[in-house]
């Protein structure tokens, strides 16, 4: 072969090799999903329309804002700026943080913890409201809707769950204990429990923080984050229950590091498409070239249960998910 014949292959494989790699890049979403530095992500679908509301993932004092993402089929998102920050929430200085958004009756509601907060400091969980997904969202309450310390637990890393029956309950809590408590239908407060309690420890074994439930097949999923934020080794374990109050049983970890991808994957949330079986996890972590553990990105990956229900552990990827239109 001559020298000529040689680099005519040469250069038919790199353009081979260049044409799959962009075929891929569109067939999938990749990961992180986008860019930017983004942590704890809220993952949740409006009408056929996939949001993604995270932390902005930075040292607490710049953490003044919260940006939003949209996207129909999971591959192209459209970034929403500041859609609440601290001019619209006088009481929240720094740390915005964990935002859960739902709707109810035309409007949108933002749940999201501020200012870090210690026993006798302000902060803590507040609300905020909009007629958009995209916001701009304004203070419900113009105060936290929870601002003291309950159990133990530090109020941040909420998450709305609305069980079976309608009831909407708020599970939230860091420094490892967790509690839950039924929401008014407004959401300006809390309706106590029949005992007089307003809020109730669910705290499963070595639970850390980050806290989600749902529920499929009539069994109660409850998943969270074990481990140090700022670490390789942060995680997301699962239990099981047959209500939202417990007992749960620990079932084990199934989203952590793989050293050849990324390490620190934890603080998720899921993704059910509507009327299937087709499950997403939505979660960040954190590049292997990336010391700074302020520096997150949030990314996809499907997951999938066995026969018997268990969550499988989820292999996270470079390539993500493929394409997926809601009601397709």
């Amino acid at each position: 072969m001559t020298n000529r014949a040689r680099l005519h292959v040469i250069l038919l494989c790199l353009l081979v090799t260049t044409v799959a790699t962009a075929q891929t890049a569109q067939n999938t979403s990749g990961n992180p999903i986008f860019p930017g530095w983004y942590a704890d992500p809220e993952a949740i679908i409006f009408g056929k329309t996939y949001w993604i509301y995270p932390t902005y993932s930075d040292k607490y004092e710049k953490q003044t804002f919260m940006d939003a993402f949209s996207s129909n089929d999971l591959i192209t998102w459209t970034k929403h700026p500041r859609i609440v920050d601290t001019t619209s929430i006088k009481w929240a200085k720094k740390a915005l943080w964990a935002p859960a958004v739902v709707e109810k009756k035309g409007k949108y509601y933002l749940f999201f913890g501020a200012n870090d907060v210690h026993e006798g400091e302000v902060g803590g969980i507040g609300v905020a409201v909009a007629n958009s997904p995209a916001g701009p969202f304004k203070d419900l309450l113009g105060k936290p809707l929870i601002g003291q310390i309950h159990n133990k637990a530090q109020p941040i890393d909420q998450f709305v769950f609305r069980d079976k029956d309608g009831k909407e309950y708020l599970i939230y809590g860091g420094w490892g204990h967790c509690n839950i408590a039924q929401l008014k239908p407004d959401y300006t407060g809390f309706i106590p429990f029949g005992n007089g309690t307003t809020f109730r420890e669910i705290t499963p074994q070595n639970y850390v923080e980050g806290p989600t439930m749902f529920i499929r097949n009539g069994q109660y999923y409850f998943m969270w984050s074990e481990g140090g934020w700022t670490g390789p080794n942060y995680s997301v374990a699962y239990a099981v229950a047959d209500s939202p109050f417990g007992p749960f049983r620990r079932v084990g970890k199934i989203l952590q590091q793989d050293p050849t991808v990324a390490t620190g994957a934890g603080h998720h949330s899921v993704i059910n498409v509507p009327g299937t079986d087709e499950w997403y996890i939505v979660y960040h972590r954190r590049p292997l070239t990336e010391t700074d553990g302020n520096h997150r990105e949030t990314c996809i990956d499907r997951m999938y249960f066995d026969e018997k229900g268990q969550i499988q552990p989820v292999k996270i990827t470079k390539e993500g998910v493929a394409s997926r239109v809601i009601g397709r």
